[in-house]
């Protein structure tokens, strides 16, 4: 428990014991560097129920702690702030608690405990996975690890997004142009041979387009009836009655991006528990469009299509099955989520890992689930996040301008070699460790940058700026975990004897270090229920900044006294270790050498 937990109840039974009033709540914050203490109470807050001086008031809640709490050895109080001194036994007891707890701040789940189903990724398959799919892939990832962490069971997920129109030109421009090309005679991974024919299917598209409109088609005509669409369009309802050509086309390239897809996840460090594929769920989507229909939850309109009206709700009237019987996004996954909770009966939420722009379409299925009688549906939550975009602008498939995702992974581990060759830190290295180093500094770079920013915020996204070694970066943080390693390997003594109050006496620098601490498993709680790995990321550089102060005004290894190295050494590795939990959860490896 955090020593703010800690004093809470203490200072609320200070005020009842001492004013005879109850308060619902303390105000805490750091305690100002000029005055002694290591956590102030605010008192002003308090005046709502307790008559009289802040400064009195303050004196008679602190005399009251110094007489009723152990941990509590002196305070001053200034206007209307109480500042309270904790003694050094209270953060040594807590210190002995958790060194040798490898898994220090992550709970285990309970066996009553309800599961939690994370999706993340979600592609379409008819392109590579590109900036976007990183950003998307990095915060499912880390908040399921996060939830983990927190105590949940996890499982994750991804909605393969296997049929639809965008599917089926890539299947028409590869039959039209392919020439029978396939990654095996281009040399090319699966999912990027396939996502060329998407730009090309663009392409033609928008010059059928300018034919039409030369001829004197209005431009909204042209692009309804540009032939190449209409035959997409055929394609697609070829697909959904089992045309056996179309459905054997489908099946041998979704093949080949889905072996490229598994590449990209790999090198990126992501992995799922189990899958979902749009052509199966949407079916099921289609029963409970169906079963809406006879309860009241849908009507059909003139043209058969079938819909939902929210309107009462404050929302707008959906459709959920077109006119000519084929699905749409929200049947299916209307269809996926009662396949999961039929798959998973432990499953009691789950978290859609979705950019904003599907802010409303979310709002919507929700409803409709809870509107179909589904219990569960409350427990729903949409993990929205913003764009990345680069100095260079928006990224837009279609035109192929996006940037790739195994090409920026590349790219990342590149310029973690240029920058490591600058800083002439790898002699001793041989060059396949040379090569793996710069991919755990360029993917932790990487990582780190996206994960540090709160998920609702868009991010410009700079590589070179991101594997910067100073600062609030991912290599900055790995390096002073390397450092830790490199002090414990040359720690020569046994380091793993308890030392008791009566021989340490904790120097200010070894206190605000164990003070970063104690928040690690709070922060963990915060961020599971707030799904953000920033917090994570943020409190991980804050404990950093706080050993590297340390490190550089409290000698480790050449301390005075033996009893003085043995902790300091002991701290070093602590700090390490919640390091590396951090990192874990955030998907990002720390080096034992840099």
């Amino acid at each position: 428990m955090s020593l703010q937990k800690t004093l809470e109840n203490h200072v609320k039974q200070a005020v009842s014991a001492s004013f005879n009033v109850d308060i619902d709540a303390v105000e805490f914050q750091a305690t100002r560097k000029e005055f002694a203490g290591d956590i102030t109470v605010v008192v002003f807050p308090m005046l709502r129920y307790v008559k009289g001086n802040p400064v009195q008031i303050g004196d008679t809640i602190g005399n009251y702690l110094i007489e009723n709490v152990n941990d509590v050895k002196a305070f001053n109080v200034v206007k209307g702030f109480l500042n309270i001194e904790i003694s050094d036994a209270y953060y040594l007891d807590f210190f002995n608690g958790i060194k040798q707890d490898d898994s220090y701040g992550f709970v285990s789940p309970g066996p009553e405990d309800k599961a939690v189903m994370v999706e993340y990724s979600s592609p379409n398959t008819n392109k590579p996975l590109h900036l976007g799919h990183i950003r998307n892939n990095l915060l499912g990832y880390s908040v399921s690890e996060i939830l983990k962490a927190s105590g949940k069971k996890v499982y994750k997920t991804q909605i393969i997004n296997d049929r639809g129109i965008h599917i089926c030109k890539s299947m028409l421009a590869w039959k039209r142009f392919g020439n029978g090309e396939t990654p095996e005679s281009t040399g090319l991974k699966g999912d990027k041979l396939v996502g060329n024919y998407y730009v090309k299917f663009d392409q033609e598209y928008k010059k059928e387009i300018e034919s039409l409109v030369a001829s004197g088609t209005s431009e909204d005509s042209a692009k309804k009836n540009a032939p190449i669409l209409l035959e997409a369009q055929d394609m697609l309802r070829k697909w959904e009655s089992g045309d056996e050509e179309t459905v054997s086309l489908w099946k041998t390239m979704n093949g080949w991006v889905y072996d490229g897809f598994n590449e990209t996840y790999k090198n990126l460090g992501v992995d799922f528990d189990t899958l979902y594929y749009e052509s199966n769920t949407y079916l099921l989507g289609k029963e409970f469009v169906a079963e809406g229909l006879r309860s009241g939850v849908f009507h059909t309109e003139e043209d058969g299509s079938v819909w939902c009206d929210l309107t009462d709700e404050g929302l707008d009237k959906k459709i959920v099955q077109r006119a000519d019987g084929t699905a749409v996004y929200m049947t299916q996954d209307i269809g996926t989520a009662i396949q999961r909770i039929k798959d998973f009966p432990d499953v009691g939420g789950m978290v859609y890992t979705v950019g904003n722009e599907q802010d409303y379409h979310f709002q919507v299925l929700f409803l409709i689930l809870k509107k179909l009688g589904f219990d569960w549906a409350k427990n729903l939550y949409h993990l929205s996040y913003g764009m990345v975009d680069l100095p260079s602008g928006k990224m837009k498939s279609r035109e192929g301008t996006v940037v790739d995702a195994d090409d920026l992974i590349d790219e990342m581990a590149a310029t973690a070699e240029e920058i490591s060759k600058e800083l002439g830190k790898l002699e001793g290295y041989s060059e396949e460790e040379k090569k793996a180093l710069y991919k755990t500094i360029g993917l932790g770079a990487l990582k780190y940058y996206i994960l540090k920013v709160d998920p609702r915020k868009r991010i410009l996204f700079d590589p070179k700026e991101s594997i910067d070694f100073q600062g609030n970066t991912g290599p900055f943080i790995q390096y002073t975990y390397a450092r830790i390693q490199s002090i414990l390997r040359k720690a020569s003594f046994n380091s793993d004897v308890t030392l008791s109050d009566a021989e340490v006496s904790l120097h200010a620098k070894e206190k605000e270090l164990l003070k970063q601490l104690q928040l690690f498993p709070e922060v963990i709680q915060n961020a599971a229920s707030q799904h953000s790995p920033a917090l994570i990321a943020n409190y991980t550089y804050d404990l950093v900044k706080e050993f590297n102060s340390f490190y550089q005004n409290v000698s480790i290894l050449g301390a005075d006294y033996e009893h003085e190295k043995t902790f300091r050494v002991q701290l070093s590795k602590t700090v390490a270790n919640t390091i590396k939990n951090a990192f874990s959860v955030l998907g990002i490896q720390v080096p034992e050498r840099m």
